[in-house]
């Protein structure tokens, strides 16, 4: 079998925004809140359902996955494969629409509900942490506690998970699993043979697709390749225009000062070869 790859905008909006399949969401949803028993989210409506004949790839658009539960909570889940310049602006500025947006002309604020953004990025945004879930909110600066909730981020860096398959126990280490690497597999894990991962895997099973559908997934990987390409392309770009040259300053001044090779490479994203030379 082959699988698309859930980091492409059509195969992440078919796998995790489908009406027949709104299960594989919310198991996904469960596994990120780490929601169990009494809490779990039991069932979802799809804002923006995935509609195949209807998707058109352009090169600057991109597709999340929105749902609301019985609660009222609204859930925003966007999938990113490279960073972009006021990339965390907009996300704040996306939960704060949807947030805003709940209410209609005459509406009272006790109708709004939280809003929880979910972002998958296919490359390291928080360089002073190493685990890959993350989940950022408002607390008061000197009692720690969170009384303005109303707004949540979560983050999950797939660079920086790093488990196979034998070392998968929890249900967020299986599903970042199979967004990570599904585009590699040819059959279904012994860890992942369970219903609902096979629901997923049968969403991003290409034998499974359409004509259509399979040319809108081709479009999609150009899409990702290229923004990839584009973001590459501008930092060798930079590289000749000097920043390399800059880096290396700020790498020397940081060994003279005694940081340790790793933590230079870190900042700068110079070799430990470079680094050794300086």
């Amino acid at each position: 079998m082959r699988f698309a790859d859930p980091r492409t905008d059509f195969a992440f909006k078919k796998i995790f925004g489908n009406e027949n399949a709104k299960e594989v969401l919310i198991s996904f949803l469960n596994a990120v809140l780490a929601l169990d028993k009494d809490y779990a989210i039991v069932d979802v409506t799809l804002l923006n359902p995935y509609e195949a004949p209807k998707i058109k790839y352009m090169r600057d658009s991109f597709l999340d996955v929105k749902c609301r539960d019985v609660r009222g909570v609204t859930f925003i889940v966007e999938m990113q494969v490279a960073y972009v310049a006021g990339f965390e602006k907009r996300i704040i500025y996306n939960a704060s629409k949807a947030y805003s947006n709940q209410l209609q002309k005459g509406d009272a604020y006790p109708k709004l509900n939280q809003v929880i953004s979910i972002n998958i990025l296919d490359f390291v945004l928080f360089d002073d942490f190493e685990h890959y879930l993350s989940c950022h909110r408002v607390r008061e600066k000197i009692t720690g506690n969170n009384y303005l909730d109303e707004i949540r981020y979560y983050f999950i860096e797939l660079p920086k998970f790093k488990k196979t398959e034998e070392e998968l126990e929890t249900y967020i280490e299986k599903w970042v699993y199979f967004i990570k690497h599904a585009a590699d597999l040819e059959t279904i894990p012994e860890k992942l043979d369970e219903p609902v991962f096979h629901k997923a895997f049968d969403q991003a099973n290409r034998a499974n697709m359409t004509t259509k559908e399979l040319e809108a997934y081709d479009n999609s990987v150009t899409v990702m390749l290229d923004e990839r390409g584009r973001i590459e392309g501008a930092f060798e770009m930079g590289e000749k225009s000097g920043v390399k040259s800059g880096l290396r300053q700020a790498a020397r001044a940081m060994k003279q000062d005694g940081a340790e090779p790793a933590v230079i490479a870190k900042w700068t994203r110079l070799t430990l070869e470079e680094i050794e030379k300086l």
